[in-house]
């Protein structure tokens, strides 16, 4: 036994994309990628009725920012990626869902959901763009087959304490133990390391990466206006704090800004004046559309 769980952990042994943090994965980036296609479709049945068509003006940018991360994101699991992860070998699809809810999110197989609700926070394309990035940054580190492999050793360690103390105390304990000293650490852990990519992807793609603070400050405030108790203590979170956030990205901030002015700002004024006539354009089609209905 003491052989074969030795040959399980070393044969799940990887390392995360840039930050090199060592983790435990056992499935495979296809494996992964299957259940995203899967979750998709049902997806696509759940929020049916609430999605934005395509040549919505919502959807035309998410899709226009959400491209351009995606080429990011291509290059980093190109620079810092396994050979065998084939993460962005997938086409990616872009849905947006009329909800209340703010939330985004990427699903292994590069599928991009974005709920409306975003939009209080995310005011323009950088703003948007810092989410994006940070969702694509979980897809592209694999942070979903980290969560299910998770699961898959705490079923086997979940068995031994029940073979060891069939009396189910030794299990009792383990399971609070478990999720307070490894799940959800692990959970804020991966947050973090999402923040990092995200805002690499960002500048990358030429879009500021200083907006991130700024979802987030907006975030910020406006959970501590609706209710004074609406955010558990951050030991008990599966998010690491605003504050805490926020900090970090102070840290990172310089090494993003010098990749967003490489070149002397170069590449990036002039992609940026292709966005600004991308953005003129889609307001154009926009308002043909809202005139061809009246």
């Amino acid at each position: 036994m003491t052989m074969v769980s030795a040959y399980a952990y070393y044969s799940c042994l990887d390392y995360a994309p840039y930050t090199n943090r060592k983790r435990l994965i056992c499935t495979s980036p296809q494996w992964e990628q299957e259940m995203g296609h899967k979750q998709y479709k049902e997806l696509l049945q759940t929020f049916k009725g609430d999605v934005l068509p395509p040549n919505h003006r919502a959807s035309v940018t998410v899709q226009r920012v959400g491209s351009r991360i995606a080429a990011a994101a291509q290059k980093f699991s190109m620079q810092y990626g396994k050979k065998d992860n084939k993460v962005g070998a997938s086409v990616y699809t872009y849905t947006v869902v009329r909800s209340k809810e703010a939330n985004a999110f990427v699903l292994p197989g590069n599928h991009v959901f974005v709920l409306t609700g975003l939009f209080r926070y995310a005011h323009n394309e950088d703003d948007l763009a810092s989410v994006i990035g940070h969702e694509m940054a979980h897809n592209i580190a694999r942070h979903a087959g980290e969560r299910v492999s998770e699961g898959i050793m705490m079923t086997i360690l979940s068995r031994l304490a029940l073979i060891l103390d069939p009396t189910g105390i030794l299990f009792t304990l383990l399971v609070p133990a478990q999720t307070l000293l490894i799940s959800l650490p692990h959970s804020r852990e991966h947050e973090i390391e999402a923040d990092k990519i995200g805002i690499l992807l960002a500048s990358e793609a030429c879009y500021d990466p200083r907006a991130s603070k700024l979802v987030f400050s907006r975030m910020r405030d406006d959970g501590g206006n609706r209710s004074a108790t609406a955010t558990p203590p951050e030991w008990i979170s599966t998010h690491p704090g605003y504050d805490t956030r926020l900090s970090y990205f102070d840290q990172w901030m310089p090494d993003a800004m010098d990749r967003y002015n490489r070149d002397g700002g170069n590449k990036c004024r002039a992609i940026r004046e292709e966005m600004k006539r991308a953005r003129k354009v889609a307001a154009m089609m926009h308002n043909k559309v809202d005139d061809g209905k009246r």
